[in-house]
Formats: C-alpha cells, sequence, structure tokens
C-alpha cells in the first residue's frame, strides 16, 4: 500500500473469518504516521469487499504499546480558520471508511491520545494486564477534541473528564479500565490478542448479515450525536491550542518524574 516499509500488516484465516489488522511501527510505539494514515485507510476499504474475513481484531506490534497517537514528527498545514481543521487521524478508524464488520482492540501496554480515535471505533476492548490509558493533550498546551468526545461516548463522564484533564500525571490501569466499562476484558499477561481472537473467531461464525446490522444499529445509537460533537472540534482546537512551537518546547522540557497510575 506504500511505497515504503509497511506500517500495517493484515493477516487473515479464512477458516475462522477473522483477520488481525497491527500497527506496525514497535520502534515508535505504534505511532501514527502519514503513511499509516492511508495504510489504515485502505485496509479497512479492503475489509469491505472480503467476504471470507467476518471480524477484525486490532493490535499493536511490540509490547511497550498499542498505539501512542499520531507521531510528533508528522506536520500537518492547518488553515488559517478557526472553523478549519485538518486532522489525519480522523481517516484511520473502520466507521470513518464504511466498514461494518466487527472490530475487538487488543491492548498491550500504553495506548493514549490518537490511539483513541481506534479504540472509538472499535465495538469493545480486550486488555491485557499491562495496558495503560492516557491522554497527554492538555500537557502539552493543546485541546483534546475528537479524542475526548469519543471516549466520552465509551466510559462514565467523570471518568473521561478525569482522564483527559490530568494528561500525562494520571494513567488508567487496565483494572480501572475494566472497572470503568472501558475495556469489557483484563487476560492474563501477554493473553489479549488471543482472548481477542477467541471473541472474534465466535462472532464470524455468525450469519453476517445480522452481525453486521448490529454493529450498525450499536454505532447509530450514538452517531448523531458524536457528529455534533466533531462540528465543534475544530474551532475549539484552533481556539485552544498553543502555537506548535510551544507546544513542542512543553514537550521537549517534559519531566521525567513517573505519572500515576490508578
Amino acid at each position: 500500500m506504500g511505497a515504503g516499509v509497511s506500517t500495517v500488516r493484515v493477516e487473515a484465516d479464512q477458516d475462522s473469518g477473522v483477520a488481525v489488522v497491527t500497527l506496525d511501527r514497535p520502534e515508535r510505539l505504534n505511532a501514527v504516521d502519514l503513511e499509516m494514515v492511508r495504510e489504515l485507510t485502505g485496509v479497512w476499504r479492503a475489509l469491505r469487499f472480503d467476504d471470507t474475513v467476518r471480524a477484525v481484531v486490532l493490535t499493536g506490534s511490540g509490547e511497550r504499546a498499542f498505539c501512542t497517537g499520531i507521531d510528533r514528527d508528522v506536520v500537518v498545514p492547518q488553515p488559517s480558520s478557526p472553523y478549519m481543521l485538518d486532522d489525519p487521524l480522523l481517516a484511520i478508524g473502520p466507521k470513518a471508511n464504511d466498514l461494518w464488520k466487527p472490530v475487538v482492540a487488543a491492548v498491550r501496554g500504553m495506548a493514549c491520545g490518537g490511539a483513541f480515535y481506534l479504540l472509538g471505533e472499535s465495538e469493545f476492548v480486550v486488555a491485557d494486564p499491562t495496558a495503560e490509558f492516557f491522554d497527554p493533550h492538555t500537557t502539552y498546551g493543546m485541546v483534546s477534541a475528537f479524542e475526548s468526545m469519543l471516549m466520552a461516548a465509551r466510559m462514565p463522564y467523570g471518568e473521561a473528564a478525569r482522564m483527559m484533564l490530568m494528561g500525562t500525571a494520571e494513567r488508567i490501569s487496565a483494572r480501572r479500565a475494566h472497572e470503568i466499562g472501558l475495556v469489557s476484558e483484563v487476560t492474563e499477561e501477554g493473553g489479549a490478542l488471543a482472548a481477542a481472537v477467541r471473541c472474534a473467531a465466535v462472532v464470524a461464525g455468525y450469519p453476517p448479515q445480522g452481525v453486521q446490522g448490529t454493529v450498525r444499529a450499536l454505532w447509530a445509537a450514538k452517531e448523531a450525536a458524536r457528529a455534533q460533537a466533531f462540528a465543534q472540534a475544530p474551532h475549539l482546537v484552533a481556539l485552544g491550542n498553543l502555537p506548535a512551537e510551544r507546544q513542542a518546547e512543553l514537550f521537549g522540557n517534559r519531566g521525567r518524574t513517573e505519572p500515576r497510575t490508578r
């Protein structure tokens, strides 16, 4: 899908009907660059036409992170208007690409920032005990808009607000994520991917029309609210974000103190 090294791996098992989509930039903690945006978009859209795949598992390569959001080295030019925003991460999720096959996320290690675009468009999340969830935006002078909106639909408001506002000072453990409903299951260490595949295989064994209709119905239940919220995001980001150079300064001067995990 790209001219260079692939950033996304897809392994499909025709017997089970499950495809495993793996974010494959472990050296960058599976951070999303523009090539990964293109590849993910291509993967989701291709899976729409592959009737041998009836359910999908989304995971990250390596042990340290599921995904840490957009790569800090990515430069995305922005229009001057506060009402227009170019956000490449809006294109990386399955729902954004009209894929209505169920997607189960398997999280090991860190999931933060832009990772929530992917978790927010997954049906449910299975987590390794090492999974940690946080959002660094406010720490570095940025508005958490799309991420906050997606997570507010997946967890209690107070928990979403605390995670987004506390920035890098706190992380939500897999145990706490399970308690508040962000995660549906916490497995034994190293077992998240296998557990997610087991769930996906069960669902893939059902008649696909009923499964896909159910996925579409579940999304429809919150789609109107999400669309109204997303309409507010561009000018909130444009008005609230510090200039890029100031963000970079805060990021470069970040402390080395250990965040609190709860």
